[in-house]
């Protein structure tokens, strides 16, 4: 994901962290999924945005409540082995060890923003400083484009998710529409309470550079109650990443992996636990091979869930 700072003029590349262990989850694989960074604008001067996105664990709105959760198996209670997350089978199929969280899932940029930069490139508070509303995202050499990759490892997150009990709360629901702006994203998933969010992407840096980075908080006031938080849950995604799939971390962003990011507003906005993912380099020759994989895309979502999974446990 390239971010276009226009306070600077300089492109800033977004990255990820490192996740801690890797747990097959049992029938279905479970996967926890992360909140997704970002929120939404509003267009200074004019109505609402062209597309707003907010979804709803199994489908529902994302202002919708969360739906209690039927009675939980008393061997629900019991905390899985390792190498098995999801715990044994249970009467009514599997483990569900997520049951009543609530996950923030977003999917950076949108599949129309190519069409509509009058309106993302409007400016939005970010809570340290104005930057664009939001970006048309990157794309590897041969046009597959970042915004549909995080579409498709977002849907294999909330399908993961939701077998695995918890409401998910998506910040846009398709790959053909505009938006929503990063201050609208955060506030979705800050409104819906979210125990955790994440926000996939995948960089455009130079093609020498490749592999995973994670993008955590910096403390600034609003996020205060959530930066330890934030960097357990990193640490678990990084853990994950590294156990369950092929990307190596980043060779050419952050440190091991991770690295601290004041200028993002999903992060500088979040109420909730809350990391920023680049999954990999698109420039990069390796690493496209890899994100435009449907195989890769699900690695990387059972991943994010099993990191999900270790974190609200």
């Amino acid at each position: 994901m390239r971010r276009t700072l226009t306070r600077t003029g300089k492109e800033c590349i977004v990255a990820g962290h490192r996740l801690w262990g890797r747990f097959r989850l049992g029938l279905g694989a479970a996967f926890a999924g992360v909140a997704v960074l970002g929120a939404g604008c509003t267009w200074p001067g004019a109505s609402a945005a062209p597309v707003g996105a907010a979804v709803g664990a199994g489908g529902a709105s994302a202002s919708a409540s969360a739906s209690a959760d039927s009675a939980r198996s008393a061997s629900a209670a019991r905390a899985p082995s390792p190498g098995s997350p999801g715990g044994a089978a249970t009467a009514d199929g599997a483990r569900r060890p997520l049951a009543g969280k609530v996950v923030g899932v977003d999917p950076g940029h949108n599949g129309g923003n190519f069409t509509h930069l009058a309106y993302i490139n409007h400016m939005i508070w970010n809570g340290r400083e104005w930057e664009t509303c939001n970006t048309t995202g990157t794309a590897t050499d041969s046009g597959y484009t970042e915004a549909l990759f995080n579409f498709r490892v977002a849907s294999y997150v909330k399908a993961e998710l939701i077998e695995a009990g918890a409401r998910v709360v998506m910040t846009r629901t398709s790959n053909d529409g505009v938006g929503p702006c990063v201050n609208r994203r955060a506030a979705i998933i800050n409104t819906a309470h979210a125990n955790v969010g994440i926000a996939i992407h995948a960089d455009g840096a130079a093609p020498a550079g490749r592999g995973f980075a994670i993008l955590e908080p910096v403390s600034d006031g609003p996020n205060d109650p959530v930066i330890t938080a934030s960097a357990k849950f990193g640490s678990d995604v990084r853990t994950a990443l590294l156990a369950g799939t092929p990307m190596p971390p980043s060779n050419y962003d952050g440190i091991n992996g991770i690295k601290d990011r004041d200028d993002l507003g999903g992060l500088n906005l979040t109420h909730v636990p809350m990391v920023l993912v680049e999954v990999g380099n698109m420039r990069n020759a390796t690493d496209a091979t890899l994100l435009t994989s449907p195989a890769f895309q699900q690695e990387i979502a059972r991943a994010l869930v099993t990191a999900t999974i270790q974190f609200l446990r």
